[in-house]
Order: C-alpha cells, then sequence, then structure tokens
C-alpha cells in the first residue's frame, strides 16, 4: 500500500494529463504544471469529459467523479511542492528540456521526493547525472497511451538509483492500478527498444511498395494478432516520438541502417503530418473529426 497522498505532474500534454487523471481517480492529490495555460485548460477538457463519459458508462459514479477533478490543481508555476511526494516530469521527449525541468525540480521538492521521468526512450543515467548529490532519486516511470487504459508502467533504474526509490516508485505505480515492471536503461529500454524498429520496418514496407498503410496494418493485425496495426499505432503515439525515439536507439546503439528513422517517416513528419495530434498522419482523420 502506497503512503503517497500528493504529488505534482509537469507537463499537461497527453501523457501528463492522463498520468494526473489516473493518480486522481486512485485518490491521490495533483498538481498539475505546464507553462501554458493553455494547455492546461485543454488538460481540464479532457479530464472533465473522461468523468463523465466514465460516470455515462456506469464506470464511476458521479460523486466519484467529482471527488477525482477535486484532487486535481491546476498551475503555470510549481503548486504544492512541500507536500509532494513524487515530481513526475511529463514534458516533451526533448533531453536538454527535461535537464533544464530537472534542475528545477531538484531546487523546488524536498530532499525526500522522488524525482520521476516518463521519457520513453531517453537516458535516465544522463538525466540523472544532471542533478548531483540527488541522483539516487531520479527514476524513470514510463507511462503508455491512454494512460488511464493501459496497464503497465515501465520503470528504469539506472545505476545510481536507490533502492528505496525504486520500491517506491513501484508501490506508487501499484496505488494507481498499474502492473510495474523494472529494466535497466539501455537506449529504448525494452518496449521502445523493441517496438519501434517493427514500426519503422513498417513504414519501409511502404516506402518501398511492398503495400499501401491499410494492407500492411491489415496483415500484421491478422496475421500476428495485434490489437492495432504498426502505421494505424505509430499514428497514435505521434510520428514526430516515433522519430525522435528511432533517433535515440540510432545515436546510442549504432548500426545506423537498422536504427536510422525511415525517409518516410521523416518527410511525414517535416510534413507537419504527426498522426491523431493534428488529424493527419498516416492516414487523414480531419472528416472523422469534423463530424464528431
Amino acid at each position: 500500500m502506497s503512503d503517497v497522498t500528493h504529488i505534482t505532474v509537469i507537463g499537461a500534454g497527453t501523457m501528463g494529463s492522463g498520468i494526473s487523471l489516473t493518480a486522481a481517480m486512485a485518490g491521490i492529490k495533483v498538481c498539475q504544471v505546464d507553462v501554458s495555460q493553455e494547455q492546461l485548460d485543454r488538460a481540464a477538457a479532457y479530464h472533465q469529459k473522461t468523468l463523465g463519459r466514465n460516470v455515462a458508462k456506469e464506470r464511476m459514479t458521479q460523486d466519484e467523479a467529482d471527488a477525482a477533478l477535486g484532487r486535481i490543481g491546476y498551475a503555470t508555476e510549481t503548486c504544492m511542492a512541500s507536500e509532494s511526494q513524487f515530481a513526475i516530469e511529463a514534458a516533451t521527449e526533448n533531453e536538454d528540456l527535461k535537464k533544464k525541468i530537472f534542475s528545477q525540480m531538484v531546487q523546488t521538492y524536498s530532499d525526500t521526493c522522488i524525482l520521476a521521468t516518463n521519457t520513453s526512450s531517453i537516458s535516465i543515467t544522463s538525466i540523472a547525472d544532471s542533478v548531483g548529490d540527488a541522483a539516487d532519486r531520479v527514476i524513470g516511470m514510463h507511462f503508455f497511451n491512454p494512460v488511464p487504459v493501459m496497464k503497465l508502467v515501465e520503470v528504469i533504474k539506472c545505476p545510481a538509483t536507490s533502492q528505496d526509490t525504486l520500491d517506491r516508485t513501484m508501490t506508487l505505480s501499484e496505488a494507481m492500478g498499474k502492473t510495474p515492471i523494472a529494466a535497466n536503461d539501455h537506449p529504448g529500454f525494452v518496449s521502445n527498444r523493441v517496438l519501434m524498429p517493427m514500426i519503422n520496418e513498417a513504414f519501409h514496407a511502404w516506402n518501398d511498395g511492398v503495400a499501401e498503410p491499410e494492407a500492411i496494418d491489415g496483415i500484421m493485425k491478422l496475421g500476428c494478432a495485434f490489437p492495432m496495426g504498426p502505421l494505424r499505432l505509430a499514428d497514435l503515439i505521434g510520428l514526430d516520438v516515433c522519430r525522435d525515439i528511432m533517433l535515440v536507439l540510432h545515436n546510442g546503439l549504432g548500426h545506423p541502417d537498422k536504427y536510422q528513422p525511415c525517409e518516410k517517416l521523416v518527410e511525414l513528419v517535416e510534413a507537419g503530418r504527426l498522426g491523431n495530434k493534428t488529424g493527419w498522419g498516416v492516414y487523414d482523420y480531419r472528416e472523422a473529426a469534423a463530424t464528431a
């Protein structure tokens, strides 16, 4: 049973807002932080909509939904710093930005607060090295999208991570209704080291004219029993995120031909076709969004 009652989530995008909602539904008070008030407003709207849908589908009562929403505070600057037992960074997948945020976290939160990152591929060791004596409190908590639905938290420890930090992170993950599985710090960890080359290869198959996206996804769904084809999954994840993770694998593991992002993937990202979040990626979602 976790003794965590207060956490801060830094970054109110898709992942950060999902983490905040999941924690709030588990009875934990959350400070949702983002430098953008517009992003905070979107997160609040998402929280209200999701809780409302849960009530409509009788997954929870209106009182439970109201209580969960009441546990989330929104701020453009740090709030609840002294009470937070965990500070979870969920900003853009950019190493320099994450290190900057972690330097602020060290100065803001107590010396017993766990400093976690929701990175999907960036080195935990590198982040820990940037915070000096606080390195033993640094750990990766890789949640999966959509956070309220997906059960896994890939917990990434680096050589500096203390056993206490690992234990507390595993316990918090379980208290949030997740199944935590620990792995060591290597480029891409386990999930993306296995998944992203497969997604990248699907882009190569499309680029090489082997088949069109619908056929590639259909074959992988029916032939491999995947719930979603790799190209559709890439749209869900975000094509920019897929490209960035491939670059982490490329830079961290070498093998340029194996981990170089496919030119088709790079082309779509440079065209601003990032997937679901922009309404257009491999597939075009704009008409469906307009009629939703």
